[in-house]
């Protein structure tokens, strides 16, 4: 009797924690808030904190993990059959890699956070988009800049490592774009 009330325990506390699947609409920020609130005050809060708009840590995770906060990297393979691993450490809806996640974790002494709940990754974007702005001078409300030293780290981006990969560059647009597309629908939303 008491295993079966342990295993009851265990599948009820498993079904309830981790990440969701992804918000069904990712086209419209109203959509996706009204599904998952918790986003949305996760996000408020990065904004309240380190200043970064809503609409760009939209556009970013969006970007990076498509609201998946399981997401990982994909496999690499040798004579395409071998798994060799994955392409980097990135992982969650902030797809941060180890090291960095490990950065943010001892400098902002947020030791228990995770990549994969939404208001550490939100916090983590944060955190990081403030940091560029004060090495780099972006400013917060540049998603595209803002995306090009996410994804290049800071020392790529001033190196100019992204000026060469024009698929990055297409990407950066892209961010851009759902970034703005995500704030004029926020302000509708929000009325």
């Amino acid at each position: 009797m008491k295993k079966f009330l342990a295993l009851g325990l265990v599948l009820v506390v498993a079904a309830c924690g981790g990440p969701q699947k992804p918000p069904r609409n990712l086209d419209d920020a109203c959509a996706i808030i009204r599904e998952r609130p918790q986003y949305f005050s996760a996000m408020r809060r990065t904004e309240a904190r380190w200043g970064v708009p809503v609409a760009v840590q939209m556009a970013t995770i969006h970007q990076e993990s498509r609201f998946d906060g399981n997401a990982k990297t994909p496999l690499r393979f040798a004579l395409g059959i071998i798994p060799l691993g994955r392409q980097s450490s990135a992982f969650g809806y902030s797809q941060a890699l180890d090291a960095t996640w490990e950065e943010y974790r001892k400098d902002t002494r947020r030791f228990g956070a995770r990549r994969n709940k939404i208001s550490d990754a939100t916090d983590f974007m944060g955190w990081y988009m403030d940091g560029t702005t004060q090495k780099l001078g972006i400013p917060k409300t540049d998603a595209r800049d803002q995306y090009l030293a996410y994804h290049e780290g800071r020392t790529g981006f001033a190196r100019g490592s992204h000026r060469s990969k024009s698929w990055l560059l297409a990407v950066a647009n892209r961010v851009a774009a759902r970034a703005q597309m995500y704030d004029i629908q926020l302000e509708t939303c929000r009325r």
